[in-house]
């Protein structure tokens, strides 16, 4: 069975759904191809927890945070769900420089203040801030499941078709077109294909026609196993997400959600997982080491949180080496991994930044385009 459609999406998480959704919202006939479902428990965008914040070292994301906000105002309006929960954010640790974070939300015009640790703790008397701390109250909680399905669903209401069980197993050139292969024989012919695989991209990028100079140009993309756990509040305190730079390690944390029913905190070490070669093979496994160093971890920082985790998961971390979002093309594939740990809060605008690249209408910023920088050697 063939079909064709003027775009073929590769992947229904966070990062295909919304390119889904702007293409289809521009009038293009769109294809998702998904391995399994939507927001799939093996992937990168499942469940209901995902940090939204401001604060960022570089001037550029933080700016891009605040456009992208704009483009989570307009998802939840049209979908009629709210999808970012507000609970502020506190970012501390030597190593997190919040002065520095503050400078820069104060030229994005980003609402924030600088507490003494003192101050903070008395605000927040269930964290045991250890420098002075920055606190930006537009920061929240995605929830990522849900955000995923609403742009599948805005997506398909606009014309879109959504495939699911539909494993890509390889992409080929025919004539201007593509044809994409599946693992029942099935096929897909487009004249453009948007790859949006996240942790699967590894297995995918050697099996489709691009430019071998354009290849070598790709950057590094690792995949992570990453550990996230579960602790209960022993309070009924406010809890802000946080991101806390100690000295020994990265450790950021948010209100759990539904995943763990309402009832503590995630918490865990920023790449504290397992590097795998590809997705595919994750295996669900939590390192015991890595449980007792966040559960150490609680118990020093955390005290408004029982120091046992009642519930653990994995997910996975696509990363490139300078935690860089890749948006590329060549001809007519697009290829995108923005990921890094860091891509959840930028989700429709990247689809927008995929849907102008796939599409020509608008170029992208060098930094996101490193193949064709490094193929055409500038």
């Amino acid at each position: 069975m063939t079909d064709s459609s003027d775009f073929v999406v590769v992947g229904a998480g966070l990062a295909g759904a919304a390119t889904a959704w702007q293409l289809a919202a521009r009038g293009h006939s769109v294809t998702i191809l998904e391995r399994d479902v939507p927001a799939t428990s093996s992937g990168s965008s499942h469940g209901s927890a995902r940090i939204f914040r401001y604060a960022y070292p570089d001037t550029f994301y933080t700016r891009a945070v605040v456009e992208s906000k704009t483009l989570w105002d307009e998802l939840e309006r049209s979908s009629a769900q709210q999808l970012i929960t507000q609970t502020g954010a506190v970012d501390y640790g030597a190593g997190r420089q919040p002065e520095l974070l503050a400078g820069i939300l104060a030229g994005a015009g980003v609402d924030h203040e600088i507490l003494g640790a003192d101050e903070a703790r008395s605000r927040w008397p269930s964290i045991a801030f250890d420098t002075p701390v920055l606190w930006h109250p537009g920061a929240g909680v995605i929830d990522a499941e849900t955000s995923v399905r609403a742009m599948v669903d805005l997506a398909v209401g606009l014309g879109a078709e959504l495939r699911i069980g539909w494993t890509v197993t390889g992409v080929e050139r025919e004539g201007a077109a593509y044809r994409l292969l599946s693992d029942t024989g099935a096929s897909v012919v487009a004249g453009n294909v948007v790859v949006a695989a996240g942790g699967w991209l590894p297995d995918l990028l050697g099996r489709l026609p691009l430019p071998e100079g354009f290849l070598a140009g790709v950057p590094e993309i690792t995949v992570r196993q990453e550990q996230a756990f579960h602790f209960r509040y022993r309070d009924d305190g406010p809890w802000p997400t946080f991101i806390h730079k100690a000295a020994d390690m990265q450790v950021y944390g948010l209100p759990g959600g539904r995943d763990a029913d309402f009832s503590g905190q995630k918490v865990a070490e920023f790449n504290g997982g397992k590097a795998l070669p590809s997705a595919a093979r994750q295996d669900g496994v939590i390192d015991p080491a890595n449980r007792r160093r966040v559960a150490d971890y609680v118990r020093r920082y955390l005290p408004g949180l029982d120091p046992e985790p009642y519930a653990e998961t994995t997910c996975l971390f696509t990363n490139t080496p300078d935690e860089e979002f890749f948006l590329d093309r060549a001809d007519g594939l697009t290829v995108i991994s923005p990921c890094s740990g860091h891509g959840a809060k930028f989700a429709p605008l990247i689809g927008h930044w995929a849907a102008d690249l796939a599409t020509g209408s608008a170029d992208l910023p060098p930094r996101f385009r490193q193949a064709t920088s490094r193929f055409n050697g500038r």
